[in-house]
C-alpha cells in the first residue's frame, strides 16, 4: 500500500482486543506488513510457502489471515470500506437496490470432494461463487458452494443473510437462472422484489442487458486477482474470505485515488 492508502485504510481497521484493554498479548507485527503480505498473495496468486522475505514469515502471516477469517474482522473492515466508497460517490453508505449472479470456477486439487460439484451447464468441476453487489459493482454478500449448486438454492441462503445486515435492501435484480418460486418466496419471506432481466430471443450474439452487467464487471475485477482464477482453498469461507481481500483492496485503492485528485487539481 502507498502511504496515501495506508492512511486512510488504517482509520478503519478493526480495534485489536488487547489495544482495548480486552486482554490478549500486542501483536509481533505491524497491521500494514500483514495486511501487504496478504494483498501480495492475492494478487499474485502465490502458495502460503511462497511469501517473499521481504514480508513477515508466512505462518505469522496465515495466523493473521485464519484469525481475521475466523473473528470476521476481515468482514467488518471490507464494510467499513464500501461505506466510505459509496459515501465518495455520493451515495448512501447502505444500498437500496442490489444485483446478484453466480460464477462458476474450476477448482485445485486441493479441494476436496465434498465441497466440489459439477456445473453441467458451464461445464465445470469445481465451485460456484455467488455475489450480490449494488449498483457500482461494490461487494455486499459472497457465498461459495460446490458447482452443482443451483443459483435458486444458493439465493435462499445469500439473500435472507444479506436482508438481515441491510436494512435498505428492498430490490434485486438478476438473469433467468432466478426464476420460478424463488421471486414469490423473496418477496413473502423477505420483503423483496425480485426483478428478473431477461435476454432477448431475437438478438443473436453479445448484448448489454440492463443492471446485469454490473455483477459480471464485479467478476471481472476478481479474476484479476490470481487466487481467484481459480479456486485453490480447502475450506469454502477461506475462498470466501479471499474474495473479501481482494475486494478490499479495489476499494482501497479507489478511495486513495479520489483524495489525491482534489490535491493535484489544487496544485495544478
Amino acid at each position: 500500500m502507498s502511504d496515501a492508502e495506508w492512511a486512510l485504510v488504517r482509520d478503519l481497521l478493526p480495534v485489536p482486543s488487547w489495544l482495548a484493554g480486552r486482554g490478549g498479548r500486542p501483536e509481533g507485527y505491524c497491521h500494514r506488513q500483514m495486511i501487504d503480505a496478504v494483498r501480495y498473495l492475492v494478487d499474485n496468486g502465490i502458495k502460503w510457502r511462497a511469501m517473499p522475505c521481504d514480508f513477515p514469515p508466512w505462518p505469522r502471516v496465515y495466523a493473521f489471515f485464519a484469525r481475521w477469517r475466523d473473528a470476521g474482522l476481515v468482514a467488518e473492515l471490507h464494510d467499513r470500506l464500501r461505506g466510505a466508497v459509496r459515501d465518495a460517490e455520493g451515495r448512501d453508505e447502505e444500498p437500496s437496490a442490489a444485483v446478484v449472479d453466480s460464477q462458476s470456477v474450476k477448482a485445485d486439487a486441493t479441494v476436496t470432494f465434498a465441497s466440489r460439484g459439477y456445473d453441467a451447464g458451464k461445464k465445470i468441476n469445481g465451485r460456484k461463487r455467488h455475489l450480490l453487489t449494488d449498483t457500482l459493482g461494490l461487494l455486499l454478500a459472497v457465498l461459495v458452494t460446490p458447482a452443482s449448486t443451483t443459483d435458486r438454492d444458493a439465493a435462499r441462503i445469500l439473500l435472507p443473510t444479506a436482508k438481515s445486515r441491510l436494512r435498505r435492501l428492498s430490490r434485486i435484480w438478476a438473469d433467468g437462472g432466478y426464476t420460478g418460486h424463488l421471486q414469490d418466496w423473496t418477496a413473502r419471506h423477505l420483503g423483496l422484489v425480485l426483478d428478473v432481466v431477461r435476454r432477448s430471443d431475437d438478438v443473436a450474439g453479445f448484448q448489454v442487458l440492463p443492471r446485469r452487467w454490473v455483477v459480471e464487471r464485479s467478476f471481472a475485477w476478481f479474476l484479476r486477482s490470481r487466487r481467484l482464477v481459480r479456486d485453490y482453498e480447502r475450506r469454502p469461507d477461506t475462498s470466501e474470505t479471499v474474495i473479501l481481500w481482494s475486494m478490499t483492496t479495489l476499494m482501497s485503492r479507489r478511495l486513495a485515488a479520489q483524495h489525491q485528485q482534489p490535491v493535484r487539481a489544487q496544485a495544478a
